[in-house]
C-alpha cells in the first residue's frame, strides 16, 4: 500500500522530538548539579580516591531514624573495663616486680634485723616458715603478723606460706590437734574425709595467720625405696591420688587457702631424697603421661592455683636440667602441653639437688628462663639478696626480659588479689572447736 509522505508532518514531528530531547537534557544537567554541590563528590561504581560521599539532601524519615537509633546504641557500649591487676603491675618499680619473684625462709622466732632488711631491701613477695620458726601458737602467730607488719611500706601484701601436709610434715605447734598423714586418709580411698582434711589443714594454720599451704602432695607412691615421700602420697594408684589429692586441694580453698600442688613432674619413684641430691627418673614421657602426670593434669583441669616444680633430672625428657630449671618440663609440658597459666614455684633452690650441681645465680636465670614465676629459697638471707641482684642484673643485661618478669609478676600479683590478701589481716579461728573436730574426723579416718 502506497503512503504519501506529507514533508510538513515530518517537520512537526521533527520538531516535538527535539523539544523532548530539549527537556530530557536540562533535567539530567538540573539533577547533576544538586548532587555536586560544593564538597560531595560522586558515588561510582568504580570507586575513587575521593573523600566519603556527603549525605544526600531529603533522606526519608526512616534513615533519620535508623542514624538516631545507631548513634544511641553507640553512646550505650560500655566503657572497657579496668584491669586492675594490670593497673597495680604497672605501678610497681623494677625491684618491687622481681621482690614478687621470691619466697625466702626466716631465722629464729621473731622478727630479727636481717628480716626487716630483707623486705625492706629485697621487697620479697612470700616468707616461708619452718619447724624451728615455730614455739607456741601464740608466739608463732605474733611472729607472722611482725612480717605482714614490715611488710606494710610495700605495695603488695605477703604470702605468708607453710607446709602443713599432715602426718610427719607438720608445722603445728602441740597445742593443736595432729592430723594423721595422707597414707592413711589414702586408705580408706573417701574423697570426702580428703576433701575434710583439707578443711581442717587450713583452719589449723590459720590460726597462727598463714594464706598459703603447700599442700596436697600429689606424688604417686609407687617405689617402696622412696626415702622423701612414702606416706605424704594417698597411694600407689594415679587414680587415687588424683580423687583425693584434689579433694584436699578443695577443701583447702574453700576455707580461704590458698594450695599449692607439689611435687611436679612426680616425685613418687625417686630412691634419692632432693634434699641432699639430685634424684634422676630414667622415665620417657609416655611413662609419665601413664602415672605420674595424671594428678596434676586433674589439678590442672580444676584451675589450682599455684604448682610446686620438683628437684629431679629426667633424662630422657631433659638430659641437661632438672624438672625445675627445665624450659623443656616447665615450659613445653607444664605451660605448653598442660595449657598451665597458674603460678609455677620451685622447691627450695637451697636444697642439695641445686646446690651440689649449680651455682645459685646460674639456676636463678635458668628457672624464669623456663616459666617458673616464683623461687623459693629458705635457710639464707644472703641466698635472697643473691636471687635478687641476679634477677635484676639478668633484666638490665638483656638475659632476662622485663616482659618476662611482668608475665610471672601478673601472675602473682592475679593470686593475691583473687584471694583478697592483706597485711591487715589477723589470724583467725577457734582452737577449742578446731581440736574437737579434728578428732571426730579422726575417729572417721580410723573407722573406715
Amino acid at each position: 500500500m502506497y503512503v504519501h509522505n506529507d514533508p510538513m508532518k515530518n517537520k512537526r514531528r521533527h520538531s516535538v522530538q527535539m523539544l523532548f530531547l530539549l527537556a530530557a537534557v536540562l533535567m539530567l544537567l538540573t539533577a547533576c548539579g544538586e548532587s555536586q554541590k560544593p564538597g560531595s563528590t560522586t558515588n561510582s561504581s568504580a570507586g575513587s580516591n575521593s573523600e566519603q560521599p556527603a549525605v544526600p539532601e531529603g533522606n526519608s524519615e526512616s534513615d533519620a531514624e535508623e542514624d538516631a537509633e545507631n548513634n544511641q546504641q553507640d553512646h550505650a557500649l560500655p566503657p572497657e573495663e579496668a584491669d586492675p591487676v594490670q593497673e597495680q603491675l604497672d605501678q610497681l618499680s623494677l625491684d618491687e616486680k622481681i621482690g614478687q619473684m621470691i619466697l625466702a625462709g626466716v631465722q629464729g622466732t621473731t622478727l630479727d634485723d636481717q628480716a626487716k632488711q630483707m623486705i625492706a631491701d629485697q621487697k620479697v613477695g612470700g616468707i616461708i616458715f619452718y619447724g624451728n620458726n615455730v614455739t607456741t601458737l601464740q608466739g608463732t602467730a605474733n611472729f607472722v603478723q611482725s612480717i605482714k607488719e614490715a611488710n606494710r611500706s610495700n605495695p603488695v601484701p605477703i604470702f605468708m606460706s607453710v607446709d602443713q601436709e599432715g602426718g610427719k610434715v607438720s608445722r603445728m605447734p602441740e597445742e593443736v590437734e595432729s592430723i594423721p598423714s595422707n597414707g592413711k586418709v589414702g586408705a580408706t580411698k573417701d574423697a570426702e574425709l580428703a576433701e575434710t582434711m583439707g578443711k581442717l589443714l587450713a583452719r589449723q594454720i590459720q590460726l597462727a595467720g598463714f594464706n598459703v599451704d603447700f599442700a596436697p602432695v600429689l606424688d604417686i607412691n609407687s617405689n617402696p625405696n622412696n626415702p622423701v615421700i612414702g606416706d605424704r602420697s594417698f597411694g600407689s594408684s594415679a587414680e587415687l591420688v588424683s580423687r583425693l589429692g584434689i579433694a584436699e586441694m578443695k577443701g583447702l580453698r574453700s576455707e580461704g587457702m590458698i594450695p599449692v600442688v607439689k611435687h611436679f613432674p612426680g616425685h613418687g619413684d625417686t630412691s634419692v631424697d632432693s634434699h641432699l641430691d639430685l634424684p634422676v627418673v630414667n622415665k620417657t614421657e609416655k611413662q609419665l603421661a601413664e602415672q605420674e602426670w595424671i594428678p596434676f593434669q586433674a589439678a590442672v583441669k580444676d584451675h589450682v592455683e599455684a604448682v610446686m616444680v620438683a628437684h629431679i633430672l629426667f633424662p630422657k625428657l631433659d638430659p641437661d636440667h632438672p624438672a625445675s630449671l627445665s624450659d623443656v618440663i616447665i615450659g613445653e609440658h607444664l605451660r605448653g602441653q598442660f595449657n598451665y597459666d597458674g603460678v609455677v614455684i620451685t622447691d627450695d633452690l637451697s636444697m642439695g639437688a641445686i646446690a651440689k650441681n649449680y651455682k645459685l645465680n646460674e639456676a636463678a636465670i635458668a628457672t624464669v628462663q623456663a616459666g617458673s614465676d616464683i623461687l623459693l629459697v629458705a635457710h639464707s638471707y644472703e641466698s635472697a639478696k643473691t636471687i635478687f641482684d641476679t634477677l635484676k642484673n639478668a633484666v638490665k643485661n638483656g638475659k632476662i626480659t622485663e616482659s618476662r618478669i611482668d608475665e610471672s609478676v601478673y601472675r602473682i600479683l592475679s593470686l593475691k588479689q583473687s584471694y583478697k590478701l592483706s597485711d591487715e589481716q589477723q589470724p583467725s579461728g577457734d582452737l577449742k572447736q578446731l581440736n574437737a573436730d579434728i578428732v571426730q574426723w579422726r575417729k572417721q579416718v580410723h573407722a573406715e
